[in-house]
């Protein structure tokens, strides 16, 4: 059983419901979500003007191996709606799910699989909610940085429920 961390975020359409929902269909795959982060809410980092993003992070116990992990993320990512644009990386999502870390693997399979995620350490949006689901002495497999405490930042606010 290999341990692994997703960071979800959404910034289109009934954002709580469908973080919810993508963390449903993962366990519905077999897939044990052990522990999930509150909701936090920020504004996007993209060159377009979008809504708010909610984020959250979630600890999972699996049995597949990472790839198949990431396509499992994938295919939730699409059954709920991800549409992703040609050229448009940073475009709005419905739901978007990153594998940040399985077990203390390093992994560098491109295009698609390079964990520990490449942009972990630079954003706290995902930093935070991390350190929330993080097993105590959880460390960066490159540079031993500790994830299980994360630095506050006025960008990364707690979601106060207003039905989104």
């Amino acid at each position: 059983m290999s341990i692994a961390y997703l960071g979800l975020g959404a910034n289109l359409g009934k954002r709580r419901e469908t973080i919810k929902r993508a963390l449903e269909a993962l366990d519905a795959a077999g897939v044990r979500v052990a522990a999930r982060s509150p909701l936090y809410e920020t504004e996007p980092v993209a060159p377009d003007p979008q809504p708010p993003y909610l984020n959250a992070a979630a600890r999972i116990e699996t049995d597949l191996p990472a790839l198949v992990l990431l396509e499992l993320c994938l295919d939730v990512e699409r059954v709920l709606g991800r549409v992703r644009p040609p050229g448009k990386q940073a475009a709005a999502r419905v739901i978007d799910i990153d594998l940040l870390l399985y077990d203390d693997e390093i992994i560098d399979e491109p295009p698609d699989l390079v964990v520990p995620h490449p942009r972990l350490l630079a954003r706290p949006f995902v930093r935070i909610p991390l350190a929330d689901v993080a097993l105590p002495g959880l460390v960066h497999p490159v540079t031993g940085a500790a994830l299980d405490v994360a630095a506050a930042d006025p960008s990364v606010r707690p979601f106060k429920s207003s039905g989104q």
